[in-house]
């Protein structure tokens, strides 16, 4: 298992559109992917689950992965996420 803290930097958080791509991309690994913010844990492949975290821009989460392709998921899902979800043009002062 291994943890990592990550800061969601988008502008709009893990919200809609962010929390749907974040959840496709948790979905493709056969491990079990946990989103904890807030001191709530969830499924990170349930968008329900993800979306009632309410996480916005700036919130810093736990990702927290166990299984067989561990390290490939987290680091896929850490770049997805600071990569802004593809979102262009915005500067540091969205951190």
């Amino acid at each position: 298992m291994i943890e990592r803290e990550v800061t969601i930097k988008n502008k709009t958080g893990l919200h809609a559109r962010p929390a749907a791509m974040f959840v496709e991309a948790a979905d493709r690994f056969e491990s079990e992917i946990e989103l904890i913010f807030d001191g709530i844990t969830v499924n990170a492949k349930s968008i329900i689950g993800v979306l009632s975290l309410g996480i916005g821009n700036g919130d810093k989460a736990i990702l927290r992965i166990s299984g067989s392709d561990e390290e490939e998921a987290m680091e896929r899902l850490v770049q997805l996420i600071e990569n802004r979800f593809g979102e262009e043009g915005l500067g540091d002062d969205f951190i």
